[in-house]
């Protein structure tokens, strides 16, 4: 027996939404029967089949506010919020300037709960009222050498999505989803060439990192009937996690051993 991820006549917003993880899993939605908008700061001049686009800096809550009621406006309702939007370039933290970090936290954590306040308020009035999930990262469960900010950040999504699931429920269900290593169109250029990304690779469990439209799977699950009992909640998706640091060193202990 099939059980369907049935999204239809749902109308979703993705922020951070045309391009890599956050594309991916529009696209899911999309194939779900959601009707899609997405937001970044950026405008797309064609944006995805099935898909409607704005731009909207979400860390400015009146850009936000007039985007949430702009969507209202012409889609009558929301019933899925993803906050996706995110990200943060590799800087040590020693180094590191007070408005970069400022700047690190208010994208992944303050516009996230943003742009959650103002999906809330639509949904609280809503008879079926809403989702919301929020994409975090691995980088909320482990160390994050040289994205010090970024992980702090993506652990405070993490605490937000408990908080706002008892704050919130039982109209608006609201989890997040710790996201691995995933192959985007940025994946070279962060992680270097195939050489490179496939040494990555060979570390996680799986063998693989992630496509975008396995995490927009999970995303999908969450937002759908199916998880209708499943509010504050963070499902990792990280391809079975990382190995231990001493495992990697052992193994290269022995090879260098076995090949002096």
């Amino acid at each position: 027996m099939s059980i369907p991820l049935d999204l239809s006549d749902r109308v979703a917003l993705v922020t951070g939404g045309s391009q890599g993880i956050g594309a991916g899993i529009a696209q899911v939605l999309v194939a779900a029967g959601a009707r899609v908008v997405t937001c970044a700061r950026s405008a797309v001049q064609t944006p995805a089949p099935g898909t409607t686009h704005v731009q909207c800096d979400v860390r400015d809550p009146d850009a936000v506010t007039a985007m949430v009621s702009a969507l209202v406006a012409e889609h009558g309702r929301l019933d899925v919020l993803v906050n996706n939007a995110g990200g943060a370039p590799y800087a040590l933290a020693a180094g590191a300037s007070a408005r970069f970090h400022d700047r690190i936290l208010g994208l992944n954590l303050t516009a996230p709960l943003l742009v959650a306040q103002a999906a809330n308020r639509v949904m609280q009035a809503q008879e079926t009222g809403g989702v919301i999930v929020n994409i975090s990262s691995v980088s909320a469960l482990r160390p994050s050498p040289g994205t010090a900010a970024y992980g702090a950040a993506k652990a405070g999504v993490d605490s937000l999505t408990r908080s706002l699931a008892v704050e919130w429920g039982p109209k608006v269900r609201v989890n997040s989803v710790d996201v691995g290593l995933c192959r985007t169109e940025q994946t070279e250029d962060h992680y270097g060439g195939d050489a490179t990304v496939a040494a990555i690779e060979a570390t996680i469990p799986l063998g693989r990192m992630a496509e975008p439209a396995e995490v927009g799977n999970v995303v999908a699950f969450l937002a759908c009937d199916l998880a209708s009992y499943v509010s504050g909640a963070s499902v990792e998706c990280h391809g079975g996690g990382e190995p231990p640091a001493f495992l990697i060193a052992q193994s290269l202990h022995v090879v260098q051993k076995e090949n002096p």
